[in-house]
């Protein structure tokens, strides 16, 4: 590899390792066997590189998610029912946890970064809209293409879900929810109420 991709991997260890506020320009030069010119030459500044090292370290914690371990995607010949389709995403996703605990509380510092750092937040919009669209199709099983509003809605809807499971996973893994609540949490949602709403007041039954 030459200088500019040794210091894209050495961003990426520095951020799971150190996370984004801890990590200097020094770190990455370290991890990187390069020199601190190297990085205004290849990426403009520190803060150019490690936005796209953040980016890259959850494209390829997405990739493990919706991945085989053959590394194709695990997709079966005959399409999954959607609600197994979602508990069999979200098995893997919670499944990764113990190995990519890092990737979910780098993604939870970035978070907090977003107000105070605009080019961390032009960094992640266009990524936003395609890992809204990757959860769209792997959780529930909408085609982007085929049907662009759904899965814009799906999305919105399925990453609202992930932060809050990372949320309750970083607190406290023993009550967080498992795939299958988050699914039967899901169907009773679809299920909506058992009993029929109560009448306003002054209408008559």
């Amino acid at each position: 590899m030459g200088h500019r991709e040794d210091l894209l991997e050495g961003a990426k260890r520095c951020l799971l390792e150190k996370g984004y506020a801890r990590t200097t320009a020094r770190d990455i030069v370290a991890a990187s066997g390069t020199n601190l010119a190297s990085i205004g030459y290849h990426y403009g500044s520190k803060e150019a590189l490690l936005n796209l090292a953040f980016l890259k370290v959850t494209e390829e914690w997405g990739e493990v998610l919706t991945e085989g371990e053959d590394g194709e995607p695990d997709a079966p010949e005959v399409p999954a029912a959607p609600l197994d389709q979602f508990r069999e995403t979200w098995e893997r996703v919670i499944g990764s946890y113990e190995q990519t605990r890092a990737v979910w509380q780098l993604q939870m510092e970035v978070i907090s970064r977003i107000d105070s750092d605009p080019g961390l937040q032009k960094a992640l919009a266009g990524p936003q809209k395609e890992g809204r669209d990757g959860l769209a199709e792997s959780m529930l099983g909408i085609d982007p293409e085929t049907d662009p509003e759904k899965a814009r809605v799906a999305g919105l809807f399925c990453q609202a879900l992930l932060a809050g499971v990372m949320v309750q996973w970083l607190m406290d893994s023993e009550s967080a929810p498992s795939a299958q609540d988050l699914t039967d949490g899901l169907k009773a949602v679809l299920e909506g109420r058992t009993q029929p709403a109560p009448a306003p007041v002054g209408t008559a039954r």
